[in-house]
């Protein structure tokens, strides 16, 4: 299969090198050199809950430590990175995955190998959340790598 294509229910399919590719920034909208992003689906494709992310990371790339109330879930690819979350560090390389929960402090540093990762984020607040925050819906669509 090439490109990307649209299916009658709603359904998007495709090859995730035929989506573009974005430069990647945090989520307070600071760049992260040599990264880029891929958003295979979100919030405009009709996904209700859970965006999926392809990144792609050159050598030595850097994100660095920051916090959002919001989850993420990382599934690597190809190479390694070393992601620091809260006081713990881990070694990453393909195959593996890491879950980390929202409001923790984290941080990446690719591998001399670089790095393709998948990273899935909810679109809309959790229930712990709203009921922490209030009722607020945000579907955070700008560009970032803690956004959408």
């Amino acid at each position: 299969m090439r490109g990307v294509l649209r299916g009658p229910s709603g359904e998007k399919v495709g090859r995730a090198l035929d989506v573009e590719a974005e430069p990647a920034s945090t989520s307070n909208g600071i760049p992260v050199p040599g990264t880029t992003i891929r958003w295979l689906v979100r919030g405009e494709d009709g996904a209700p809950t859970y965006a999926m992310r392809l990144f792609e990371s050159s050598p030595g790339s850097k994100v660095e430590v920051h916090s959002h109330p919001w989850e993420h879930e990382i599934y690597v690819l190809r190479g390694s990175m070393r992601a620091t979350v809260g006081p713990s560090a881990y070694e990453l390389e393909e195959g593996d995955f890491i879950f980390i929960p929202p409001g923790v402090e984290h941080g990446f540093s690719i591998g001399d190998r670089g790095s393709s990762f998948i990273c899935t984020i909810p679109l809309r607040p959790t229930a712990a959340q709203r009921h922490r925050d209030g009722p607020r819906v945000d579907d955070r669509n700008s560009v970032g790598l803690e956004d959408r």
